[in-house]
C-alpha cells in the first residue's frame, strides 16, 4: 500500500497567503514562501500553491513567488492558477514547479491536459476540480456540478463524468474541492471523494473542509482519498504537520514519517 500524503495548500492573492471560506471573505495572513518553508521543515509530502485571482483577473501566474517557494522546498509542489497553455506550464515548471494544476482551462480547453501530459508527462498534469453540491437532475445525475473562476461560474457539467473525462484525457491526479465545505472546518465532503475515488483510477487528493485530523484519517480511509489537503487547521496554528502525521500513523493509516 501506498502511503498517503498531508499537503499544505498556500492560497495566494496579491503575493500574499491567503484564506476564506467557501470562497468568500478572503483575508490575509501571512508570507507564502516563509509558510511554504515552515511546512516543509514540519514533514509536508507536497506543497501546493494556488494563485487564486490569476484566471478570474484573466493574467497569468506569479512566477517570482512561485521562484521563491520553489527555492525554499525540497519537495514536489504543485502550481495553480493563471495556467491556460502548454507554454505556462513550461514557465511554471521552469520557476521550479514539479505540478501543474489545471482547472477553470481545462474545463474550458480540455485538449490542455492531454497535450500537458504529451508535453511533460502524465504524472505533471493535476486538474483541480471545484464542486457544487446541486439537487441531481438529468443534466448533473451525480448531483454535483463542475464550477470555475473560483466558484464563481457553474458549468453545467457532472463532476463524476468530468473526473473519467479528465482521466482518459492524460491527468495524473485529481484534486477534489468542495465549495460546500471549503474553509468549514466541519469535514470534508466525503461521498464526493469516495464517488471520484471509486470512478478513476489515478490517484485523488480531497480537499475542502478539514478541521481536524479524524477528518483527515476520515477522508483517507472512508473517503478513500490518497491525500488529504488541508489549510486553516495549520495556518492558524492548530496542528503542526508533525501532529498530524502522527495521528494519522496512531489511526492506522501508512504516513512517510520523516523523523
Amino acid at each position: 500500500m501506498l502511503s498517503k500524503r498531508v499537503i499544505p495548500c498556500l492560497d495566494v492573492r496579491d503575493g500574499k497567503l491567503t484564506k476564506g471560506v467557501k470562497f468568500l471573505g478572503n483575508v490575509d495572513i501571512g508570507d507564502p514562501v516563509e509558510t511554504a518553508r515552515a511546512y516543509y521543515e514540519q514533514g509536508a509530502d507536497e506543497i501546493v500553491f494556488y494563485d487564486i485571482t490569476a484566471s478570474a483577473e484573466g493574467r497569468g501566474i506569479m512566477l517570482k513567488v512561485v521562484e521563491k517557494v520553489a527555492s525554499q522546498i525540497f519537495i514536489p509542489f504543485s502550481v495553480g492558477g493563471g495556467i491556460s497553455t502548454v507554454e505556462d506550464m513550461r514557465a511554471v515548471l521552469m520557476a521550479g514547479a514539479e505540478k501543474i494544476s489545471v482547472n477553470s482551462a481545462a474545463v474550458k480547453n480540455p485538449d490542455i491536459i492531454s497535450e500537458g501530459a504529451a508535453a511533460f508527462g502524465a504524472q505533471c498534469i493535476v486538474v483541480g476540480m471545484d464542486v457544487l453540491r446541486v439537487g441531481v437532475s438529468e443534466q448533473i445525475p451525480s448531483g454535483y456540478e463542475i464550477v470555475i473562476h473560483g466558484g464563481r461560474k457553474r458549468m453545467g457539467l457532472d463532476a463524476i463524468e468530468w473526473a473519467k473525462t479528465v482521466e482518459a484525457l492524460g491527468a495524473g491526479e485529481l484534486c477534489v474541492n468542495s465549495i460546500d465545505a471549503d474553509g468549514t472546518k466541519e469535514g470534508y465532503e466525503l461521498n464526493l471523494t469516495r464517488t471520484i475515488s471509486e470512478a478513476v483510477t489515478i490517484p485523488v487528493i480531497a480537499s475542502g473542509g478539514a478541521g481536524s485530523p479524524a477528518h483527515m484519517r476520515d477522508a483517507l480511509t472512508e473517503g478513500k482519498a490518497s491525500a488529504a489537503l488541508i489549510a486553516s487547521i495549520v495556518h492558524y496554528g492548530e496542528y503542526t504537520i508533525r501532529e498530524l502525521k502522527d495521528y494519522l500513523h496512531a489511526e492506522g493509516v501508512k504516513m512517510r514519517m520523516v523523523w
